[in-house]
């Protein structure tokens, strides 16, 4: 079973200060995808440049051929499926089909709070969620969609021509909760997983092996429920939050290491964070290029 290996690039850079030579550069280093986060804000770089992410994506399907591009991930927070519908069908349209779209249940950071409204508890966000996924998949899969729900509605909203990809372009579900899980098996082609959150400050990368094994498991378990063969959903690991989160990028032979371990596991595609200097995801930009260039010849 072979493991592609993708980056995600954060949308802090300017487009014509460094934004745009990155996503080239992606696509030059042979990554199979390049994804962005889909936030109003993030963390440490709340107070810094952030731009949006469909409109990123866009400038970076115009300037690149083949790469697939996406979201990783996109959330409820402050996303309206009608919305999101008609920029995804225009993006996935632009880039010629290359689009993925990482979606998640969100959390409680900068986004749950930015359009004035009270964070959600877990459990709305999760009911959200999966209203949230269930329209989107009418919505771009279908000319014209009326629905009314506990969270969204849609009066006969319009996507035509839908997607270049058929029958919509594929979703790349973020969870680790059974509910969540489930629409992973349902409605999902990939799933992406960040680790066990709990493991992240004291845990040891064995505890974290462990822990991921645990969650390929009740995919599996949330696959066979719905009749459907878990090798058919793709497994995506977004590093760099995990216990050993530093190391894949220390050399060549310990992305090796790292990436073997996770392909064992069952994992088709690991993300790597594109260098950023001075943060948490600083690394040395030579050691991730040979990385790039050199790893997949021995992933396959």
């Amino acid at each position: 079973m072979s493991l592609h290996l993708s980056t995600v690039i954060l949308p802090h850079l300017r487009w014509h200060e460094g934004g745009r030579a990155a996503w080239t550069r992606a696509e030059q280093l042979g990554f199979h995808a390049a994804y962005t986060y889909d936030h109003l804000s993030w963390r440490s770089f709340r107070d810094g440049p952030w731009f949006g992410a469909v409109p990123t994506l866009t400038a970076a399907a115009a300037a690149t051929e083949r790469i697939r591009l996406g979201t990783l991930v996109t959330s409820p927070n402050f996303r309206h499926p009608v919305t999101l519908a008609k920029e995804l069908i225009s993006l996935d349209d632009v880039s010629g089909g290359r689009v993925t779209l990482g979606i998640g249940a969100g959390g409680t950071g900068f986004d749950a709070t930015a359009l004035g409204q009270e964070p959600w508890t877990p459990r709305e966000r999760a009911d959200r969620f999966a209203e949230f996924v269930t329209l989107l998949d009418r919505l771009l899969t279908e000319d014209a969609v009326s629905y009314e729900g506990d969270h969204y509605s849609a009066h006969e909203a319009r996507n035509i021509p839908g997607c270049v990809q058929r029958p919509r372009l594929p979703f790349a579900v973020a969870a680790t909760g059974p509910r969540g899980l489930k629409l992973a098996a349902r409605y999902g082609q990939a799933w992406v997983t960040t680790g066990d959150p709990k493991l992240y400050e004291n845990g040891t990368p064995e505890q974290s092996l462990r822990a991921l094994r645990e969650q390929v498991d009740r995919l599996s378990d949330a696959c066979e429920a719905v009749g459907r063969d878990a090798a058919s959903v793709d497994k995506v690991l977004l590093t760099g939050f995990t216990p050993d989160r530093a190391r894949p990028l220390d050399s060549l032979d310990a992305f090796l290491d790292f990436a073997g371990h996770h392909q064992a596991l069952g994992f088709t595609e690991i993300v790597l964070h594109w260098p950023i200097p001075n943060t948490d995801f600083a690394a040395d930009e030579k050691i991730f290029e040979h990385i790039a260039m050199e790893a997949p010849s021995h992933l396959s």
